[in-house]
């Protein structure tokens, strides 16, 4: 059977179940469920015969939103906020893994380019940072406390203060997502570059390792968080610049969902990130490398796992499950 005719013979059965499902027009699980199975079907049918056509990559979507929707129906976890972090934004992440890896690429890359910047321009530094940090900075490394800026304050106030102010800059990171991405990639284009070249300051001066020691023990879920964030702005954007089938309003809608509840999913990581910087990094000076390795390598291990690697392993667990 040629594409087109297959297209033509299942479009209307098509329509009809993104009406049941996403409109929530149906009364009976049972024939919601027989409907996924035949648009499972046609999926397989598609990726044998028409293994480059973008009519996989629809039935795939639709597929993947259907089963949230089914899934969630059964009410298998008894705690709605379990199931959240468990089942639900992690098959968020599996079906928008795409925008993932464009932020984290980016992010790569404005890194790249605030390090090359500021190794062939020793102005460039004191523009990013400014030169009060700068100054500061430097005056710190030459008391031999590179990171003495993060044991100023209290411990519950730089806490409290560092976790708010990280949940503002992920929640801009995803608002911004409504001028088509290009506001999300703002705000990682800003934070890269001030990465990049905050490192290379350190680089430059020898004592890159001290600041890895003690920036990284809460950075590493930070900086991850943040990325993670910009993925959710890129999903928005993506909403409303490419509805596919759906009306821009109902993409749109479809769109916001699911960035707010990744956004949501990242709150956790942000109170880790702000306790480690209240009251953990503050001591890194004292503490042994082996120590600051640990913590650094296992909340890089622990974020990178819940959504790197768990999204795929929950996607393949519950089709398996149907």
């Amino acid at each position: 059977m040629r594409e087109v005719a297959f297209i033509t013979q299942n479009k209307e059965k098509w329509l009809n179940f993104e009406q049941a499902v996403f409109r929530r027009r149906f009364k009976d699980p049972d024939e919601l469920a027989s409907l996924y199975i035949h648009i499972v079907n046609d999926l397989s049918y598609a990726q044998t015969y028409y293994p480059n056509s973008k009519t996989i990559t629809y039935l795939n979507q639709l597929a993947a939103k259907a089963f949230q929707r089914i899934y969630r129906t059964r009410r298998q976890d008894t705690n709605q906020l379990l199931y959240f972090f468990r089942t639900e934004v992690p098959l968020i992440v599996y079906q928008h893994r795409r925008y993932f890896a464009y932020a984290f690429a980016l992010f790569f890359i404005f890194v790249g380019i605030g390090v090359i910047s500021a190794a062939h321009d020793d102005s460039f530094v004191r523009l990013i940072l400014g030169n009060g940090y700068v100054n500061m900075t430097m005056e710190n490394i030459n008391n031999g406390d590179p990171v003495a800026v993060y044991k100023s304050g209290s411990n519950w106030g730089s806490f409290i203060g560092i976790t708010l102010n990280n949940i503002y800059v992920s929640m801009r990171a995803f608002v911004y997502g409504v001028f088509g991405g290009l506001g999300t990639g703002w705000i990682l284009l800003h934070n890269g570059i001030m990465l990049g070249a905050f490192q290379y300051m350190f680089y430059a001066e020898g004592v890159l390792w001290e600041s890895v020691r003690g920036i990284w023990i809460h950075g590493a879920m930070e900086i991850f968080s943040i990325v993670v964030t910009g993925a959710a702005g890129f999903i928005l954007g993506a909403g409303i610049l490419f509805p596919k089938t759906y009306s821009r309003k109902t993409s749109f809608k479809m769109a916001f969902k699911d960035g707010i509840k990744i956004l949501m999913s990242v709150i956790p990581f942000f109170v880790a990130a702000g306790f480690l910087e209240g009251f953990v990094t503050r001591y890194a000076n004292v503490m042994s490398d082996t120590l600051a390795l640990i913590i650094i390598l296992g909340t890089l291990c622990l974020i990178s796992y819940y959504y790197l690697v768990y999204p795929f392993i929950t996607h393949r667990k519950t089709t398996n499950s149907l």
